[in-house]
């Protein structure tokens, strides 16, 4: 009886501690260090090692859900074979998240359909494995926001996800010309975050072509490419549509 209430206290010392996990597996761990004759420190380790298991899991989790990435998108289930253009050991590298450390941008450039969003979203989950806040938005999303933030202060500005996240990612830049101020709001963005904050931007337009998607402005275009394009990694997409295949197999 004597056993068990101490099994109890302990319990409890490691919830006031914010140890709920360890607290949770504690009686077992004490049941199999009996059974098998552990060492001390090997009970230690293995009550330690579930605390912080259980928590990193836990984290994992909560900043998946309020990343608002598009779920299920991993390099682990992306299509290697069907885009032959991308560098699969490119890719690889860039997932050890190095370049967000670093503070750099990411440019997924292609047709729709060729994996972009995939991509960008699987880095997003890569990130958030390593540690890092991300945020994912598509660009028709991420414009209302930044027109209803537009006078605030830069200290409150800052506060927003957008501005504060590790990663940005910015889907679906090029599908609808932006107005002059929806361009001027875009560049403030990204030049807010220059060398401040990572971003990965997905587009199915050439660089060059861009000022036509920033209300015809060439100066505006050109110094926002100035920032987004310094220490950035540039990946080329040339070729067919997942989702026109999927289509293709519908219609046979």
């Amino acid at each position: 009886m004597k056993g068990r209430v101490d099994i109890d206290m302990a319990c409890n010392g490691l919830e006031e501690l914010g140890m709920k996990y360890a607290a949770e597996a504690l009686s077992q761990f004490l049941n199999t260090s009996v059974r098998e004759n552990w060492a001390p420190h090997r009970l230690l380790d293995a009550v330690i090692g579930v605390e912080l298991r259980r928590r990193e899991e836990e984290r994992i989790k909560k900043w998946l859900r309020t990343s608002c990435l598009p779920p299920g998108q991993t390099l682990g289930n992306f299509e290697w074979t069907f885009q032959p253009s991308i560098q699969k050991s490119r890719i690889e590298s860039l997932a050890t998240c190095a370049w967000v450390r670093e503070q750099q941008t990411i440019l997924f450039q292609g047709p729709p359909g060729t994996g972009k969003t995939h991509l960008s979203a699987a880095l997003g989950v890569k990130a958030i494995e390593n540690g890092f806040t991300v945020v994912f938005y598509q660009l028709q999303d991420l414009l209302p926001l930044l027109k209803k933030d537009a006078d605030l202060a830069p200290q409150r500005l800052r506060a927003k996800k957008y501005m504060k996240a590790n990663l940005l990612i910015v889907d679906e830049v090029g599908f609808q010309p932006m107005t002059r101020e929806e361009a001027s709001l875009l560049f403030r963005l990204v030049n807010s975050r220059y060398t401040k904050g990572s971003m990965i931007i997905t587009t199915n337009k050439s660089v060059k072509d861009w000022p036509e998607i920033m209300a015809g402005d060439e100066v505006m275009t050109t110094a926002l490419l100035d920032r987004l394009l310094h220490h950035c990694h540039v990946i080329n997409i040339k070729g067919r549509s997942y989702r026109l295949r999927e289509l293709e197999k519908v219609l046979k």
